[in-house]
């Protein structure tokens, strides 16, 4: 029995974004009410008009030409809208006036709010500032910034150029950052003066300094104040700027806006890989646009002056995403700081305060919240919630049973899943549809996602690799300096050629939706049994003393064998007690043959810094492999436990 969670009345349905274009469109809409399916159809069948409907209904801004899609045989190679032109920035900075575009939370209790007014002329000046500097066209910019009003400022100024932004969190480390930046060689570097994490400040004056000294290309330094901090840089560098000196001296209001082609880059994004240096991944400007337009309007619903805000770090593509809400009229809710300081409850407490529409975090999150017991209903206003939004990792279907009992429960939670990949979803939400336990509701208009068997063979009811099928706008222009290609195409196409392959192992549901169950290439395949590493997780994390837990598949002699790394909570010890109480739980609620063998108690497990466990990393360590991108870890340190204990596994 497939359990339903929440379902939109007709009421609802019918006041929606997505209502309206289907009725547009003439495509699932009738008296006797909507049909999603028929309109993902049509989006994949019919790919010139939808994409063209699509350009319409979200009132994109720019010329968009006479051809909607240029086909060619590989995807791949596949151009949209190839004679338009158009400005990302232009398209954001859409409304003017008194009310809020930005509103900002730092950990440390500061509290801004910019109108649109404001962000018009902090974006001019800087601007003015990035064209005295000789930034044009194609350009890249740098920024090592944190989620603040001053990192959206720069951004838009960037693009408003044509210019290519690229950022990431001030949390690396110097040869995190030049393993990035030097890849790409920005011409001008944004660096914050510091960030509070954990109620601890962390300046980066001199860091950014260093960086900046280091990459030749980058002719100046603009360096941003964090109100409240408690450092006041000051240098006698030259190539060093102060953000306050940009504003004062290029006071203006007006914007230049200029146009480019549809597939110009726009951001580049860095993979957040353990194996080598990042890829840069370069993402289209129409590409970006279209997407986060068709997402927020017809998969999110937001309307003019709704508040979204999604916890995430300018590392994270959730950042570039949200942040294109703009687009939509919408005032976008910045948090820069620990999710968890001084607990759990701190970002509800901006839910209330701000009357947040749209909310999401990464599932780590609502994870937490669940092992604390957290009643956000009980304690906080959080009528205003209309959609949770979750990414990141799988959302476990117990965390739904908590999100509809503790949050709300008329709301819409919407697992997402795609990824920097292509900046966007391949499911995602659906405002008119139901939500099922476990399950992402449906796949993303326009992408015709699809589950493959080993075989090549599309499954339904059976688990898979996720695959994209069509060609879609979001297929990144390639990797930076990947001339030939190989390294995209290795990473993406080689599995399945002509098919986009995201390495992901999913179930595609009867009822339309996906359940994801990690990583592909960290599925667990003993006895040629293959299960992925979500479905271990789910029984062994409902086990009080678990906080979390690692998974892995060890090739032993012509097997795999399956080892369990286990984080405990406080004085908590694993017993041979709690060893079988986890083997049997496994055992009765995934599988027999994926018991594992071994389990070990570890204090901390990797994660990216967007929150992703990284069980490849501890499977090369154990293998004896070198991990050569360790600034891709929020906590490296967690890796020298399972360097410990490699010889004792053998």
């Amino acid at each position: 029995m497939t359990d339903k969670l929440w379902e939109p009345s007709s009421e609802q349905v019918l006041q929606t974004n997505l209502a309206q274009f289907m009725q547009k469109i003439n495509v699932g809409y009738s008296v006797q009410g909507l049909d999603y399916d028929e309109l993902w159809e049509y989006s994949i069948s019919s790919l010139d008009n939808f994409w063209q409907a699509v350009w319409d209904f979200t009132d994109i801004k720019g010329v968009h030409g006479n051809v909607v899609i240029d086909q060619h045989p590989h995807i791949r190679d596949t151009k949209f809208f190839p004679h338009a032109r158009l400005n990302y920035a232009e398209n954001l900075m859409c409304k003017k006036g008194s009310e809020s575009a930005i509103i900002y939370y730092g950990e440390n209790h500061h509290h801004r709010e910019l109108s649109w007014d404001d962000l018009w002329a902090q974006v001019a000046s800087i601007q003015t500032t990035l064209l005295e500097f000789g930034v044009k066209k194609g350009h890249v910019i740098g920024g090592i910034v944190s989620n603040s009003p001053e990192a959206v400022i720069a951004m838009l100024a960037t693009t408003s150029l044509g210019a290519v932004w690229s950022s990431c969190s001030p949390d690396f480390g110097i040869n995190g950052i030049l393993d990035r930046f030097g890849q790409v060689r920005p011409k001008i570097i944004f660096g914050v003066e510091g960030y509070y994490y954990n109620g601890k400040w962390n300046g980066c004056s001199q860091k950014c300094i260093e960086v900046q000294s280091k990459i030749t290309s980058a002719k100046k330094l603009i360096l941003i104040p964090y109100t409240g901090g408690n450092s006041k840089p000051s240098t006698s560098n030259r190539k060093v700027i102060q953000w306050a000196e940009c504003l004062n001296r290029n006071q203006r209001s007006e914007i230049g806006f200029e146009p480019v082609p549809f597939s110009s880059p726009l951001f580049i994004m860095f993979s957040s890989g353990t194996t080598g240096k990042p890829k840069c991944i370069v993402h289209s400007v129409g590409g970006a646009l279209l997407q986060h337009k068709k997402e927020h309007l017809l998969h999110i619903n937001v309307v003019p002056a709704n508040r979204m805000m999604f916890f995430t770090t300018c590392g994270w593509m959730m950042w570039n995403w949200m942040v294109s809400a703009l687009a939509s009229q919408v005032t976008i809710v910045l948090y820069d700081g620990s999710p968890v300081y001084p607990n759990v409850e701190r970002l509800s407490q901006i839910i209330e305060k701000s009357q947040i529409n749209q909310f999401g975090s990464s599932a780590k999150y609502f994870e937490l919240c669940a092992q604390q017991n957290f009643r956000a209903k009980e304690k906080y206003d959080v009528a205003s919630l209309q959609t949770i939004m979750s990414t990141g990792s799988p959302l476990m279907a117990e965390i739904f049973d908590y999100l509809y009992s503790d949050w709300k429960d008329d709301f819409c939670v919407s697992s997402m899943s795609g990824g920097t990949d292509i900046l966007c979803c391949f499911v995602g939400g659906s405002p008119i549809s139901p939500v099922y336990r476990g399950q992402c509701q449906k796949r993303m208009l326009g992408m015709d996602v699809r589950v493959f068997n080993e075989h090549g063979n599309a499954v339904v009811e059976e688990s898979g690799e996720l695959v994209c099928c069509s060609p879609h706008p979001s297929i990144p222009i390639g990797f930076w300096g990947d001339y030939q290609n190989e390294k995209f195409n290795s990473a993406y196409f080689n599995r399945f050629p002509g098919v986009w392959h995201q390495c992901d192992w999913v179930k595609l549901t009867k009822e339309g939706g996906m359940v994801f169950y990690g990583r592909s290439d960290a599925t667990l395949n003993p006895s040629g049994v293959r299960i992925g590493t979500a479905e271990i997780y789910r029984p062994v994390e409902q086990i009080p003393e678990v906080v979390e837990s690692l998974v892995i598949g060890k090739n032993a002699a012509s097997d795999v064998e399956v080892i369990l790394f286990v984080k405990l909570v406080h004085d908590c010890e694993l017993s041979d007690k709690l060893i079988d109480r986890i083997k049997n739980k496994i055992r009765s609620m995934a599988s027999p043959r994926h018991v594992p063998k071994r389990v070990f108690q570890v204090d901390d497990l990797p994660r990216t810094r967007s929150g992703k466990l990284v069980e490849l990393a501890v499977r090369d360590i154990l293998d004896g492999k070198e991990i050569k991108n360790i600034e891709a870890l929020a906590n490296p340190e967690a890796l020298e436990q399972f360097a410990q204990l490699k010889e004792k596994i053998g």
